[in-house]
């Protein structure tokens, strides 16, 4: 969510920054452009007012007219050197009065040109178009010189656009550093505001995925974020709080009833054997009879474990799985010569990991009992252990008819037993007793078809300690 909501965000305000600084830009050019055409203004006001009275005189005649023409012939001349910028007033007929350099003049047809005639009419040219820092060119303003209310003269500036271009090159990059900055920040608070919008979202997944795998204790703190996502987490912690005392009323009632029941089955199956004292030997009826009682008891007996184990809390230690293991096998032995069946162990002598030994005992008693029962006479189960990245694996392998793909889907429910194996002694819980206690201890259980034939359980113990609460 974070990803989309994110990149939507930054586009949004990169799009603010760029709608707000494309216009920023142009005003800063156009300000720019305006204070260098006020300038030039004032210089052809400054020059049409020396060249206002300035006359022809005849050669070697000397009067004030020509020490008008001198002084605007020496600042037209000073004017170029220290700007330059070209200069000239021109006569109507476009011949100069005076220019800088001295042999400047607009040639027809150019923007210099248009500005000289434009000043003809007695108004000042218009503004030149805006200078951008991509375009070369240079820049004109003409203004007339009037005399008695007549045109005598225009005086035409041609300015350099260097030094304007830089300038407003210069600007721009000013600007763009501050929507530089302005887009980091800007990004900065899109992730504290995603962060801050998000987080009650991801503290709600975590807890809601902890509940999925059995952590019924989890709940979101609903202190932070949006006043929406805080009314969300206090409703997710109800909802929590109430799954959690159905299950532990289901579970106190599986416990309760099953406790209580065993009580009247016992009385039931004396009675059943004292009535079959009065019968003949070998009467079937009561044979089957008892056999129901007794399997019907042994249900009362895994439902009670099973409330048991997933109520329980485990305590998790440092084991030595290996040692274990064969502890086990030495105790099923017995059981697999009666049965025929080669019990055999693979795999180091000593292998440590975190788990609650009786819980896994009691596990692997369960998953190396499957085995054997399903395992015809004259074949073998093989419990190997072996370090997989930072779990422990036991492997229970038998050779026993195995399970289809959409058994093993099955495997490991409540109650659950195939088809083909449903006169097999057993209750349909004993795996997932075993899940449960080994879940409880953050160890798994899986199961896989066995090449060519059976069942394959593997059983992963971590070899880290878990961490509290998991």
């Amino acid at each position: 969510m974070r990803t989309r909501l994110l990149p939507l965000l930054i586009v949004l305000m990169a799009g603010v920054l760029l709608a707000l600084g494309f216009p920023l830009a142009g005003g800063m050019a156009a300000v720019a452009q305006q204070e260098v055409v006020v300038d030039r203004i004032d210089d052809t006001a400054r020059f049409a007012a020396l060249a206002q009275y300035v006359t022809t005189w005849p050669t070697g005649i000397d009067g004030p007219s020509d020490e008008r023409l001198i002084t605007l012939n020496w600042e037209l001349a000073r004017y170029h050197e220290l700007y330059g910028i070209n200069a000239g007033v021109l006569y109507r007929d476009g011949t100069a009065m005076s220019a800088a350099p001295v042999d400047w003049r607009p040639r027809p047809g150019s923007a210099t040109h248009d500005a000289f005639q434009e000043a003809l009419a007695g108004r000042r040219s218009h503004d030149p178009g805006q200078v951008w820092p991509w375009q070369r060119g240079r820049l004109t303003v003409a203004s007339p010189v009037i005399r008695d209310g007549d045109v005598v003269a225009v005086v035409v500036t041609d300015s350099p656009t260097g030094p304007l271009r830089a300038r407003i090159l210069h600007e721009w990059l000013v600007l763009a550093a501050g929507e530089t900055a302005a887009m980091l920040l800007a990004v900065g608070a899109a992730f504290r505001l995603t962060g801050w919008v998000l987080r009650p979202v991801r503290t709600l997944d975590a807890a809601a995925h902890g509940i999925a795998t059995g952590r019924l204790n989890s709940r979101v703190a609903a202190d932070s974020g949006p006043p929406e996502l805080r009314r969300l987490a206090r409703s997710f912690n109800e909802m929590a709080d109430n799954v959690e005392d159905v299950l532990e009323q289901q579970r106190a009632f599986v416990a309760d009833a099953s406790h209580q029941l065993r009580n009247p089955l016992s009385a039931l199956l004396l009675r059943i054997d004292l009535l079959a004292l009065d019968l003949p030997d070998g009467h079937a009826e009561v044979d089957s009879v008892r056999t129901e009682g007794k399997r019907l008891a042994r249900v009362l007996d895994d439902l009670l474990d099973l409330a048991l184990a997933e109520h329980a809390a485990a305590d998790p230690q440092l084991t030595d799985i290996a040692e274990l293991v064969s502890d086990r096998i030495g105790a099923w032995s017995p059981v697999a010569d009666r049965e025929e069946v080669a019990l055999a162990c693979t795999g180091p002598a000593a292998v440590t990991g975190w788990a609650d030994p009786i819980a896994l005992s009691s596990a692997l008693d369960a998953v190396i009992d499957n085995a054997l029962k399903f395992t015809p006479a004259g074949s073998g189960v093989e419990v190997g252990v072996e370090v997989v990245g930072d779990r422990v694996h036991i492997t229970v392998a038998d050779e026993g008819p195995g399970l289809t793909e959409e058994e093993l889907t099955r495997i490991g429910d409540r109650f659950w037993r195939s088809n083909r194996h449903q006169n097999v002694s057993g209750s349909g819980l004993g795996l997932s007793i075993s899940r449960a206690l080994l879940a409880s201890g953050g160890a798994t259980l899986s199961y896989a078809r066995n090449e060519p034939t059976g069942l394959r359980a593997t059983i992963a113990v971590p070899r880290q300690e878990p961490a509290a609460g998991a």
